[in-house]
């Protein structure tokens, strides 16, 4: 998707803090925080949600996985715990059309969410 902002910074288009990134996961912080580790972690492929997800996705998500925590242990945040948040469409809060997983961490989190 050449408009999509999370393609144009898998490109370099766009500037982003990568904190981590391989042939097809890509992670970098999120530019308004909510807590003091907030990572976006991406499909390198654009995937639009998890409703648009395929046949053949599924080792992908499972990688964006295995990197959240593999990072939330590089942050220090693994054994305090944090929250993996994925929005799915409008009325969840989606606003980039890009499938992607929040990673926050470093504060107490409430519940319910909100």
């Amino acid at each position: 998707m050449r408009d999509c902002l999370f393609c144009r910074i898998v490109r370099k288009e766009v500037p982003a803090s990568v904190a981590f990134e391989d042939e097809t996961v890509l992670a970098f912080c999120d530019i308004h925080p909510q807590a003091p580790l907030h990572l976006l972690l991406i499909p390198k492929k654009h995937i639009r949600s998890v409703d648009a997800l395929e046949a053949g996705d599924g080792a992908v998500v499972g990688h964006l996985f295995e990197v959240a925590r593999d990072l939330a242990r590089a942050h220090g945040v693994a054994a305090g715990g944090y929250r993996l948040v994925t929005n799915t469409n409008e009325g969840a809060g989606q606003s980039v059309w890009h499938m992607h997983f929040h990673l926050l961490g470093g504060r107490p989190f409430g519940w319910p969410p909100g």
